[in-house]
């Protein structure tokens, strides 16, 4: 199993060069397929009830679950068995495609370069396909924040938690998490329509992402230091507000991003046309500017390698203690 870890660095560096190309097909579409497809046929089979609904996502759970580990881990041991060197080249291709730490920054990028060609219109739509939230009426303030955030928080979820499971167990590990993280993006609202049937998929995102939130948010502020930020702020506001969101987990890595910047971050926003109130995190030392979305996402790269490092070193010490 030596060669997993010299996969995952190839992976990564792969990552870093050559982020998401719109034509290659991402195996996340495919788990996301799967999803759409297992939810049209479980809602047909349980009741329209609270215990039929959640009945029915924890089935989805289980199922997708199944998939997300199974088939990699039955490809990946039937290629090794026939073939060590396309194994290894396997699992160097699927480590590239589970990490999104450049096509993070392509997406974001996006909204900072109309930023600056002052096409607001442009900016709210690019912003639009990286957020939940309703982008229309955002202030040219309002999407830099709301890139910078989904910058922060994805730094967990694209890139640090999938590393994080792959220092544990390998690929197929990695791919159950995407599995988990794409379900709650598609099952985990608390809406009319998946507060029930969700919540299975919305409580085991949490659970999964507990560790890996707080290695991320850590690592983050840590990491400032190595992309010229605050480093003292950072540690200061991801310790004091770490915790301020309805979610166990999504403060952690914009706490240490808003200190960084030393700018305010999170704040109210409208969810499907509804007004959701959330607390602010961070201090509003100076203005956000649309520079920001720049310096978040350097913040992003030094988060990112200082991770490769890290679960690079997770996985050799497990490997050793294993043989």
């Amino acid at each position: 199993m030596n060669d997993t870890i010299v996969a995952f660095a190839a992976g990564f560096i792969l990552d870093l060069i050559l982020g998401d190309p719109r034509w290659l097909y991402h195996p996340v579409c495919f788990i996301g397929n799967a999803i759409a497809f297992l939810e049209k046929k479980i809602r047909k089979i349980f009741p329209k009830t609270e215990k039929g609904e959640l009945f029915g996502g924890a089935l989805e759970v289980l199922l997708i679950c199944l998939f997300s580990w199974g088939i990699p881990f039955l490809i990946l041991y039937g290629v090794r068995q026939v073939c060590l060197p396309v194994a290894f080249l396997l699992e160097t291709f699927w480590c590239y495609q589970l990490l999104a730490t450049k096509s993070l920054k392509t997406e974001s990028m996006k909204v900072y370069e109309a930023l600056k060609t002052k096409s607001l219109s442009d900016a709210r739509y690019a912003v639009s396909m990286i957020v939940g939230r309703d982008t229309q009426e955002l202030s040219e303030k309002g999407v830099t924040k709301a890139a910078v955030e989904t910058i922060a928080e994805n730094a967990s979820d694209g890139i640090i938690a999938p590393m994080f499971y792959m220092a544990l167990g390998g690929v197929p590990l990695m791919f159950l998490y995407k599995g988990i993280n794409t379900m709650d993006s598609m099952l985990g609202y608390k809406n009319e329509k998946y507060l029930y049937f969700g919540r299975t998929a919305a409580k085991l995102d949490d659970v999964v992402n507990y560790i890996p939130a707080r290695i991320s948010g850590w690592l983050m502020a840590l990491s400032s230091v190595f992309a010229g930020l605050d480093v003292k702020n950072a540690v200061k506001i991801y310790r004091r507000d770490r915790r301020n969101h309805a979610s166990p987990n999504s403060a952690q890595t914009e706490a240490a991003m808003a200190g960084a910047l030393r700018v305010q971050l999170a704040g109210n926003a409208y969810y499907f046309g509804k007004l959701y109130e959330k607390p602010t995190i961070g201090d509003d030392l100076r203005p956000v500017e649309v520079e920001d979305i720049k310096r978040a996402n350097r913040l992003l790269y030094a988060t990112a390698c200082s991770g490769a490092v890290l679960f690079s070193v997770l996985w050799i010490f497990i490997y050793g203690i294993i043989l």
